[in-house]
């Protein structure tokens, strides 16, 4: 039947409805269904009304019969003429019904950000987009709205995505930031303001670890570098491995937020006050867990090509190096160079072991290259290991 169509994914039946269902054809409709059911066994059942114009009373009666003996029954990508029908007739109080997501696209748009999930782009002078990269996002992209109004709650000054949107075959976050720009941008167009910029990152940045959490609210990133550390077991000596793992299971337990993906292009500066955007990432330990983070974005990456960083950042690397001494030693409060140097050996030890992770795990193993870029980082972080003796400042 032409207003019928279905598709099979495993357990999943899905039924395509289209154009108008009414008295006149709810009866072979109802057929179509029945026989779709019954071309296999189904475990589960979900209605695709993307293409579906009108339903009538005797339409709705149709997916009430079949509520009963699928009772975890879900009707998908409803529009919102037909979402006001069953919303009006009290059906989105019954069942699991979503509207159909509004399709959108970023071809030749600016991107102001980027993170492990996604890139982040500008729509126009009022809206930015964040786009997952993950084409199965929209689980990450509930969690990360739920994390964003966490953070918001609790005082930090965050963006909160107001829509969920169609992009290409994925999905994106849209978040309105009138005039906003990210702090990258404002010290790529007005290089003069750096230190302006770096000093209004460090006072949300110390707003955000200032704020405090219940255990078990966000992730616990102590526990994600125990296994970074542990990963470290067949590339490190015996002797440094444990070494390692003993300053990170040596940090005390810490409820206080962080990031967990600071720098410069993930602040927006929108009429005078910062916002956070990108909070996939959002989670709670100890500081030095984001002063790693940090360095690797400004530093780490770049030890061994300058170009991962500016590609990056889009700053020259001598710059991002600037943002990331001033920001510490701001963070410590002004502190003398001997303590800057202490903290950011500390913050190495973190910064090294994600990336020495992260480059095999990539594959840099299998040619000559990141042989080499492993073998730096191993030994850059061996030596770190003979006179870091506490990941604490």
């Amino acid at each position: 039947m032409e207003n019928v169509t279905y598709k099979a994914n495993g357990n999943t039946l899905t039924v395509f409805l289209s154009g108008h269902i009414d008295s006149a054809n709810a009866p072979a409709v109802e057929e179509a269904i029945a026989a779709a059911r019954a071309s296999g066994a189904y475990d589960a059942l979900e209605l695709d009304c993307e293409k579906l114009e009108y339903i009538s009373s005797a339409g709705l009666r149709i997916i009430l019969r079949l509520r009963k003996e699928v009772p975890a029954l879900k009707v998908i990508n409803v529009s919102p003429e037909v979402y006001e029908i069953f919303d009006m007739t009290g059906f989105t109080e019954m069942i699991d019904i979503s509207k159909a997501y509004r399709v959108i696209s970023v071809d030749g748009c600016e991107v102001i950000g980027q993170g492990a999930n996604g890139k982040v782009y500008r729509i126009d002078r009022d809206t930015i987009v964040k786009v997952y990269l993950n084409p199965d996002s929209l689980p990450d992209i509930h969690r990360e709205r739920e994390l964003a109004r966490k953070a918001f709650v609790l005082g930090v000054p965050t963006a909160i995505p107001y829509d969920v949107v169609r992009v290409g075959e994925g999905y994106g976050s849209v978040f309105e930031l009138l005039n906003a720009k990210s702090f990258a941008k404002l010290i790529i167009t007005e290089p003069a303001r750096i230190d302006e910029v770096i000093k209004m990152s460090v006072d949300l940045l110390k707003k955000i670890h200032s704020t405090e959490l219940k255990p078990g609210d966000i992730p616990d990133m102590k526990a994600v570098a125990l296994d970074w550390a542990e990963f470290m077991k067949d590339y490190l000596p015996a002797d440094k491995f444990e070494k390692l793992y003993s300053l990170v299971s040596a940090l005390p337990e810490d409820n206080h937020m962080l990031h967990g993906d600071y720098h410069v292009k993930n602040v927006m500066l929108q009429e005078g006050e910062a916002l956070l955007i990108d909070m996939d990432t959002l989670c709670m330990g100890n500081p030095i867990f984001e002063l790693g983070s940090m360095y690797n974005a400004y530093v780490g990456y770049g030890e061994l090509d300058k170009e991962k960083v500016e590609g990056f950042l889009g700053i020259p690397y001598d710059r991002t190096k600037h943002i990331w001494r001033e920001s510490l030693r701001l963070y410590l409060g002004g502190a003398d160079e001997a303590t800057v140097n202490a903290v950011e050996d500390k913050a190495k030890v973190i910064g090294y072991t994600r990336i020495i992770r992260r480059m095999i795990r990539r594959g840099a193993l299998e040619t000559e290259a990141g042989r080499k870029e492993v073998e730096y980082f191993t030994g850059r972080l061996e030596e770190l290991l003979d006179r870091v003796d506490t990941l604490t400042f």
